[in-house]
């Protein structure tokens, strides 16, 4: 039987997606996710944040540059990925990244509409963005955020 390596993380993007362009046009975005949780520690609530290294490839990369920006809260499905690499006094290191198979952006409606908007601080439904594809509609499912609860 094999194993199963499979991440899920909801948490705010640390910072805007760093957008790189390979060899034969591939498209990689990489991102600090910030995840928190609390705690009671001798009664008092206690915060623990974990940061995770996300990395996005090809057209999901892409859909990331134009949709996730530093403090969105998104949805995030992958996989664990330990790679190594010489740092710049020729070290070997090690680093651990989750790499995106998919993403769903989660929170208010008006997160997705352009600044000056209307404000509407109704629940906007999640969308999920997947692999290659690039059609994103915020508006699919709007008035069914009741059906949510």
């Amino acid at each position: 039987m094999s194993g199963i390596n499979k991440v899920i993380l909801v948490g705010h993007l640390g910072k805007d997606p760093e957008i790189r362009h390979l060899e034969g046009n591939v498209t990689v975005a990489s991102f600090p996710l910030a995840t928190s949780e609390m705690f009671n520690k001798d009664g008092r609530k206690v915060e623990q944040t974990e940061w995770h290294n996300i990395v996005m490839w090809r057209g999901l990369a892409e859909v990331a540059a134009k949709y996730l920006f530093k403090g969105k809260l998104v949805y995030v499905e992958g996989k664990l990925r330990t790679r190594t690499y010489e740092d710049k006094e020729g070290i070997r290191r090690y680093t651990t990244e989750v790499v995106a198979e998919n993403f769903t952006l989660l929170g208010r409606k008006s997160d997705f509409e352009p600044s000056g908007g209307q404000g509407n601080t109704g629940q906007q439904p999640a969308k999920k963005v997947e692999g290659d594809s690039t059609v994103v509609d915020f508006k699919e499912n709007e008035g069914e955020e009741d059906a949510l609860f």
